[in-house]
């Protein structure tokens, strides 16, 4: 069953901790991204982790293979439960990733690999003119070969990666419930639609956080999942 993430994209470190205690006993996961974290660093981490959440830690890494490898490393001893990177990063960039978390003691966080950012629509990568949808599926085949756990993409492209990456979990932000503002992301789907394309992971960000209601929107959500 498809689960839930609530990303908590906040301008503060209160506000997220204000919204993640108001979510307990609602949804599991919380996602962690470059913002929150610069504001408040590993100790956000052991905040969600403290109250008993699910942290999904978005910072897309993409550097040399050894500065990956050693970032991964210590998200890990953090306590993280998933992380990610971006397989355009390449080959050797992924597999140091990965064996840097096999090396770690204790559990190992899930590795996702970012494909094509949701927010860019065809003509908005640089240097690259194709199918954005295609790029996708061909970053997800390597990125099973690589060993990751699972990729970033769009719902519209879950399907196809799925058939042709048996076993990869897919992780889908650009949910949008049907009455809500699609924002700065262009490629976006409904819960519903996800989860029936074969969507593992949903990450939703304003449609929670902004809602007059935050725990009623989420609630709509998972219900719209199915869960």
């Amino acid at each position: 069953m498809a689960e839930l993430i609530v990303a908590l994209d906040m301008p503060e470190v209160d506000a997220g901790i204000r919204l993640a205690r108001s979510l307990r006993g609602t949804v599991r996961w919380v996602k962690i991204g470059l913002e929150m974290f610069v504001l408040g660093g590993p100790q956000c981490v052991a905040t969600y982790k403290d109250m008993g959440f699910q942290v999904f830690l978005d910072l897309k890494m993409y550097d040399i293979p050894n500065t990956v490898a050693s970032a991964v490393s210590a998200a890990a001893r953090m306590g993280v439960d998933m992380l990610t990177l971006h397989t355009q990063g390449g080959e050797a960039m992924c597999r140091a990733a990965r064996a840097a978390l096999e090396a770690c003691a204790g559990p190992r966080p899930l590795l996702f690999g970012v494909t094509v950012l949701t927010s860019m629509g065809p003509g908005d990568l640089p240097a690259f003119s194709g199918d954005m949808g295609a790029l996708a599926v061909r970053l997800a085949q390597g990125a099973q070969e690589w060993g990751l756990d699972g990729v970033v993409c769009s719902g519209h492209e879950v399907r196809t990666i799925k058939e042709a990456c048996s076993g990869l979990r897919c992780l889908t932000p650009g949910i949008r419930p049907a009455s809500a503002a699609a924002n700065d992301q262009k490629r976006v789907m409904t819960p519903a639609a996800a989860v029936q394309a074969g969507s593992d992971f949903l990450v939703v960000g304003r449609p929670i956080t902004r809602a007059e209601n935050p725990v009623r929107a989420a609630e709509d959500i998972l219900r719209d999942m199915g869960s």
